[in-house]
């Protein structure tokens, strides 16, 4: 990285991992949402992709329709702040739920149980509705998109990692003779091998940050 590029993001840092919502500001690294989706029903590369695919028709939408709710509203949006995002995510669910019926059958659903119809009212997808600072539409299409790849990022790898620790798979693909960690398709598993990734990513950032700092201070 060039001094210049180092001065920038020193000069911006606090702007620009709020905004990064891939590395620096993943939402479920840094920001602890959309847990239990992850830990519980993503056990394989298929139930990750199958959750993702329902994050990915729910998330941005219900976020974009909720801050034209809110402006909309205006004054009157507290009383009814909470509807504003879980009726577009209740909306939303129902195109999800046939996309995933269509696409993989009545048994995709039933892989990942209730997990699914909970996403309404997971924080993930309306915790936007609790922020003291208005979005127009245009900043929640785009937050909503790149919380929607950050969140996938983790899902699927996540999923794919367990698969691969409990059954030596992947997407269905057998690729080991052992069972290097079965106890990662439960969701205790589940939990240890999610704290093992943000212990590294944190620590990753942490790193990232410090380097910046360092190399500005080192050339003043």
């Amino acid at each position: 990285m060039t001094i210049e590029k180092a001065r920038y993001w020193a000069e911006n840092m606090t702007e620009l991992s709020k905004n990064d919502r891939l590395w620096l500001n993943n939402p479920v690294i840094m920001q602890g949402v959309g847990l239990a989706p992850m830990v519980v029903a993503a056990t394989s590369g298929y139930t990750a992709l199958v959750l993702a695919v329902a994050v990915a028709v729910m998330l941005t939408p219900a976020r974009v329709a909720g801050a034209v709710l809110r402006k909309a509203l205006g004054e009157r949006y507290d009383r009814v702040a909470v509807l504003c995002y879980a009726l577009p995510a209740a909306l939303c669910y129902i195109a999800a739920y046939f996309l995933v019926r269509h696409l993989w059958g009545p048994s995709a659903l039933q892989q990942v149980g209730v997990y699914l119809p909970l996403l309404v009212f997971e924080p993930l997808i309306i915790r936007r509705y609790r922020a003291a600072v208005p979005e127009g539409p245009a900043r929640a299409l785009r937050r909503g998109l790149y919380t929607t790849v950050g969140y996938l990022v983790v899902l699927l790898g996540v999923g794919l990692a367990r698969e691969l620790l409990a059954q030596g798979s992947l997407m269905g693909v057998q690729l080991l003779e052992v069972q290097l960690f079965p106890l990662a398709a439960q969701p205790a598993g589940g939990f240890m091998l999610l704290g093992a990734v943000c212990a590294a990513w944190r620590g990753r950032v942490r790193a990232f940050k410090r380097n910046i700092y360092q190399e500005v201070e080192r050339n003043k």
